[in-house]
């Protein structure tokens, strides 16, 4: 491998009329990585199909939010929001498959956590972690996915869905929003990761939410310095690599103002899993 895929495209892009970033944010995401010069390498996206997304949701769910009669997770029905939802997980979809493939890959994404079966919340409508973690399963293409979410905020749709689906012995979801909530609680995050780590030959699949939202002037998080999300993301990067466990990952959460700062965050990211895949 000679780059690390990262699976983006236009239609993934929305004016989600929030005060979320994310629905505009993988454009000046892989604008910076671009710039920057890191070795990635675009891939196409292949969008979700209602059946697929059906997988871990209500199906009528599914068809009302796509045509705009639902309200989504950013709170309105914007026809871009609903057109840029099967790119989104489509993205997720992709890099787990090519990291199955290869070893890793990236879906510059976010939006998935919080959104249950039939639920929309929080910036959040379909939820591409249940939706790529269900397909492989019932593919039969992995036995046991764990979903490493470190968003600063509980996965709660992604609980409600392995509950509901009655998944809890194939998809692990370590949700770290749901233990640390402040700066004081840093190294205990830290500490706890790395006993998650160790436990990565256990799985299959990682599917690994590396969350800006975790940054200690983040308006919405706050636990990890700059320094310590570098060392959070090589600790992650790092660990599958040796155990030879694939991992894709996404970008979750980051809320700073300007977004530059949340870019500068997920660029950091790249960095460390270009160091730990292709410092070769």
């Amino acid at each position: 491998m000679t780059a690390i895929p990262v699976f983006f495209c236009d239609e993934m892009l929305a004016d989600s009329d929030s005060r979320s970033p994310s629905a505009r944010k993988p454009g000046p995401v892989v604008a910076a990585l671009e710039l920057a010069g890191l070795p990635i390498e675009r891939q196409p996206v292949t969008p979700a199909t209602v059946e697929e997304l059906s997988l871990a949701h209500d199906p009528a769910f599914v068809r009302s939010i796509l045509a705009c009669e639902a309200v989504n997770g950013f709170g309105n029905t914007r026809e871009d929001v609903a057109r840029s939802l099967p790119y989104t997980n489509g993205a997720m979809l992709c890099a787990a498959d090519a990291a199955l493939a290869s070893g890793i890959a990236c879906a510059p994404t976010s939006g998935f956590h919080h959104a249950g079966y039939a639920t929309a919340a929080m910036f959040c409508t379909f939820n591409g972690l249940m939706v790529a973690a269900t397909k492989l399963l019932r593919e039969k293409r992995v036995r046991r996915v764990l979903i490493l979410d470190c968003d600063f905020h509980y996965g709660n749709g992604t609980d409600e869905i392995i509950e509901r689906s009655g998944l809890a012995s194939e998809i692990e979801n370590a949700t770290f929003g749901r233990w640390y909530r402040n700066e004081s609680h840093a190294n205990l995050y830290l500490q706890e990761l790395e006993r998650t780590v160790a436990r990565f030959s256990d799985f299959d699949l990682i599917l690994y939410q590396a969350g800006a939202d975790v940054h200690v002037e983040d308006p919405l998080g706050g636990i990890l310095d700059g320094n310590q999300m570098r060392r959070r993301d090589r600790v992650v990067f790092e660990a599958a690599s040796k155990a030879n466990v694939p991992l894709a990952w996404n970008l979750a959460g980051g809320y700073q103002v300007p977004v530059s700062k949340v870019i500068t965050l997920h660029l950091a990211t790249m960095e460390e899993c270009v160091q730990a895949y292709l410092k070769d």
